[in-house]
């Protein structure tokens, strides 16, 4: 069985996120969201809020779980018995982080990476993003899965 995990912040989750969430249950006979706490990145959303989003949006997709990590993302990996980390990416210097990340994540645990690349509409999208310009009154429901459109406009 090939089981993914496909990590991330989710702050909230985005369109471009669940266009990731969809490809990656295609590709894989499981795959697990997880959300974890990254001590680098303000959340508007605590990690119970996510869980729930996530929930929500993969719900349509019966081989996807959604789950929560701290720490290394290798040791989860390893815990939850996972070969793979799925990426997605939106552009160049996306790939440049990644890249170095999975190279480690590789060289600490043998866990490989696959790069999913956004589909187009979505390369722009980001979570902070996305979150500024609601903060500023600006449009974005067409970025968000609409029950999570609902959840960020209430919690501006």
């Amino acid at each position: 069985m090939s089981r993914a995990v496909f990590p991330g912040t989710f702050d909230p989750p985005t369109n471009g996120h669940l266009d990731v969430i969809a490809r990656a249950a295609d590709a894989f006979d499981e795959v697990i969201v997880a959300t974890g706490v990254n001590q680098s990145k303000k959340r508007l959303f605590g990690v119970e809020e996510r869980i729930a989003m996530l929930t929500e949006i993969a719900a349509p997709y019966a081989n996807v779980r959604v789950g929560t990590f701290d720490g290394l993302l290798v040791d989860y990996c390893r815990a939850e018995n996972a070969g793979v980390i799925v990426k997605g990416l939106r552009s160049g210097a996306d790939y440049d982080y990644e890249l170095q990340m999975a190279q480690m994540n590789h060289r600490l645990s043998g866990v490989d990476t696959v790069f999913l690349p956004t589909a187009p509409e979505n390369a722009f999208i980001s979570s902070s993003l996305v979150k500024e310009v609601a903060r500023l009154g600006g449009p974005v429901a067409d970025f968000l899965p609409p029950s999570v459109h609902e959840k960020l406009l209430a919690a501006l």
